[in-house]
């Protein structure tokens, strides 16, 4: 089975950080005091979900890099993965060998109730921020201020725009990635690994590595 060239993937998803991170900056601005999301503030990072193939390989990468620069704080990031994943390991709703979740409308109810509060391991203790912010998944990137969502919904964190209407909500939020550039590129890249579907933080963490050829 093929694998993409680093350069090929990265590239790529440089492109879809960007739009997201521009859309954010847009939010954010509408927002102003309303938006709550600053250092410390680590509520969003108590409880797992889903993250992409694309994500897995994003994170795996910015490990790699924090190995290199502080290998002292990338060990402490997979012991936590490694520890969540035995703690999680009896219960999880998928295959607890390779990761993946199981995509049937049972496991998916299963997830809706599983270690919601499990902490994220990229989530240091001490100081309450994530050790890999940087390369962190696509769903910490679109959380906290208001954004679009399929059907037109407006959801946002419900600790940022207290005292503001569902008016005033809905004028600060955006669409995040208008365009579904996520999708194809996520595609794309199961396609040419041949490794298909959904994970979570601490099953892509506590392989301590990005995956090699």
């Amino acid at each position: 089975m093929a694998t993409p060239s680093p350069i090929a993937w990265k590239a790529a998803d440089r492109t879809l950080i960007q739009i997201i991170d521009s859309a954010h900056a847009e939010a954010a601005r509408k927002s102003g005091a309303w938006l709550a999301c600053r250092p410390g503030c680590s509520q969003c990072c108590i409880g797992v979900f889903a993250i992409s193939q694309l994500d897995v390989r994003r994170l795996q990468a910015g490990l790699e890099d924090l190995k290199q620069h502080d290998p002292a704080r990338a060990a402490r990031a997979v012991a936590r993965a490694r520890e969540s994943v035995e703690r999680l390991r009896g219960e999880f709703p998928g295959d607890p060998e390779t990761g993946l979740l199981t995509e049937s409308d049972e496991a998916e109810a299963r997830f809706e109730d599983f270690a919601n509060d499990e902490p994220c391991p990229a989530l240091d203790p001490e100081t309450q921020t994530c050790d890999l912010y940087a390369s962190r998944p696509m769903t910490c990137r679109v959380f906290g201020p208001a954004v679009r969502v399929e059907g037109g919904a407006v959801g946002a964190c419900e600790l940022c725009y207290q005292g503001a209407s569902d008016e005033q909500i809905a004028e600060c939020a955006v669409e995040m990635d208008p365009d579904d550039t996520e999708s194809p590129l996520t595609a794309k890249l199961e396609a040419e690994t041949g490794v298909c579907g959904m994970t979570i933080v601490a099953w892509c963490l506590a392989a301590g590595s990005e995956p090699r050829p």
